[in-house]
């Protein structure tokens, strides 16, 4: 393993396991999520490049598209959480309340 893959891998086991350990807010979950898809998009277009291929030249654009639309519908839930229940702790969150 190459250091720059292993550099990519432990970025994306980091966010995972803070994603997994560290759940207080939802802005906490959020980043997490942001530094996966990050080290996701760096390590696909690295790959793509390695390759010389133009096959998979899309994908690390549509990845990162995907990306972009789960950042808004994060940040939308953000805000939606915090106008109605007045914090972004998840504790607070129930899911039968709803």
């Amino acid at each position: 393993m190459t250091p720059v893959h292993f550099t990519f891998s432990a970025a994306f086991l980091l966010g995972l396991a803070g994603l997994a350990f560290h759940r207080t807010h939802l802005l906490s979950a959020l980043l997490c999520l942001e530094g996966m898809m990050l080290s996701l998009f760096l390590a696909l277009s690295l790959w793509t490049l390695e390759l010389n291929t133009t096959n998979f030249s899309a994908a690390p654009m549509l990845l990162l598209a995907f990306s972009a639309c789960e950042a808004s519908a994060g940040l939308a839930l953000l805000v939606a959480t915090a106008r109605t229940h007045g914090t972004d702790r998840l504790q607070s969150l129930n899911l039968l309340q709803c």
